[in-house]
């Protein structure tokens, strides 16, 4: 059982960055799947930015202001955030999976618990 841990999450003024770690318990070299997931209230799950099998996703808002990066060393992910906004003010979570052919679906296997991250404007 893999468990995965966020940190980095607070508030901070639009136009802010922070920077999210994820920490994880095993190794994630071979993951097929890993990255962020980004829930706001009242709003369905949204992938944010994440590792696929030889490339980089990220949702068309997060392109030019996130930066998903990985260590397989330190077993970690990050994701970078620059250039904030109020409407990226949401639960971000980590998460990862071995099986999925698709990254792309929401079945992912493993999920933290989540940080929160709030931008005021």
């Amino acid at each position: 059982q893999l468990h995965l841990v966020e940190s980095g999450g607070g508030s901070v003024q639009a136009g802010g960055s922070l920077r999210l770690s994820c920490a994880a318990s095993g190794s994630i070299f071979s993951s097929n799947c890993i990255g962020w997931f980004r829930q706001a209230p009242g709003k369905d799950r949204e992938r944010v930015a994440y590792g696929g099998n030889g490339y980089t996703y990220y949702t068309d808002s997060a392109k030019g202001r996130f930066t998903f990066s990985r260590d397989n060393a330190k077993n970690a992910v990050y994701l970078q955030m620059a250039s904030l906004k109020p409407e990226d003010t949401a639960m971000y979570y980590c998460a990862a999976d071995w099986g999925l052919n698709d990254c792309y679906s929401d079945s992912w296997d493993y999920w933290g618990q989540g940080t929160q991250v709030t931008v005021s404007s």
